[in-house]
């Protein structure tokens, strides 16, 4: 028997995946992978298949779906005063359009220098002047487009004229395609600010959502700007010690009616991912009345066991 103090331990959550488990393409048709269901109340396990969730839904349950939308947040380039190699990851950019961003390179990289940026293809497109160092190897940079002629003004433009995909390690080594760029987007993916995407949302296609509406299976979105966090590991042995990093979230009135109505006429509330997790809880626990509320705001929650679901 597992007690308490033992789950707070990250042994209790170590284990070996064969690297040639690990998918490194999406299949043709998403709705082919595999979905396993676990019943709490007959403390069994089934195996099915994405395509599966129309039986496996009832008529008035309803889906809460990530619309986060991933930018082309890897960045690639050299210092361009000694022309070392330079990566680095946008965080995001503030009211200036300066840009918070994680930086990696040989040496010690100065604040005053550029880096020079190259597209996918390895043209020179832009260079970020450094401005200010953070902790935790953070930065804030400012771009500089090398021709005016391109046109690129707002972040998000300038972010698709140079940025690649943000592959988590484990994909490929984290080097993309030209496919990912299609692949790593969820069907519904809305609003721009997540560096990963949420990945159980990537399974959902057109056709698996009809046939879920025409089940009678309702649908909302939240968004949760998947963060930097989602590539770092845990580096402690005891998981309450795990400085958890935050990330922005957002629930309209509108869900949050539809969640109140579902769950007054008996249908089940779903979440699609951990992000639409994290969101519906971090609202629920910024409540003052007990009730699910529109919430909008940074959260850091870190749901482990004993965690009780609101």
């Amino acid at each position: 028997m597992t007690n308490d103090a033992d789950l707070h331990q990250i042994d209790h959550y170590d284990f070996q995946l064969p690297k040639e488990l690990i998918a490194q393409h999406p299949l043709s048709n998403r709705e082919d992978a595999r979905l396993m269901s676990i019943n709490r109340q007959t403390d069994t396990i089934d195996h099915f298949h994405i395509r599966d969730l129309p039986e496996l839904l009832n008529d008035g349950d309803c889906l809460i779906l990530n619309d986060t939308r991933v930018l082309p947040a890897k960045l690639v380039g050299y210092r361009t005063m000694t022309r070392g190699r330079w990566q680095g990851l946008f965080l995001e950019a503030d009211e200036n359009d300066n840009w918070k961003m994680l930086c990696k390179t040989r040496g010690s990289i100065k604040v005053g220098e550029t880096v020079t940026l190259q597209d996918r293809h390895g043209v020179e497109r832009t260079k970020l002047l450094l401005i200010a160092k953070l902790e935790g190897g953070q930065w804030i940079g400012r771009p500089q487009v090398l021709d005016d002629r391109l046109g690129p003004e707002t972040t998000e433009e300038v972010l698709e004229l140079v940025g690649r995909v943000p592959l988590p390690h484990y994909i490929r080594g984290g080097h993309m395609v030209d496919a990912d760029l299609r692949d790593y987007q969820t069907l519904y993916a809305k609003h721009n600010g997540a560096v990963a995407a949420p990945t159980a949302g990537l399974h959902m296609t057109k056709s698996l959502v009809q046939r879920l509406r025409d089940k009678g299976v309702k649908m909302a979105s939240v968004t949760l700007h998947v963060g930097i966090g989602t590539f770092r590991p845990v580096q402690v042995d005891d998981l309450s010690e795990h400085n958890m990093h935050s990330e922005w979230g957002r629930i309209e009135q509108g869900t949050v009616d539809l969640i109140n109505e579902t769950r007054a006429s008996g249908g089940r509330v779903i979440a699609v991912g951990t992000t639409s997790v994290r969101v519906l809880e971090s609202a629920a626990a910024e409540s003052t009345t007990g009730e699910l509320m529109a919430w909008s705001g940074d959260t850091n929650l870190f749901i482990r066991p004993p965690y009780s679901f609101k």
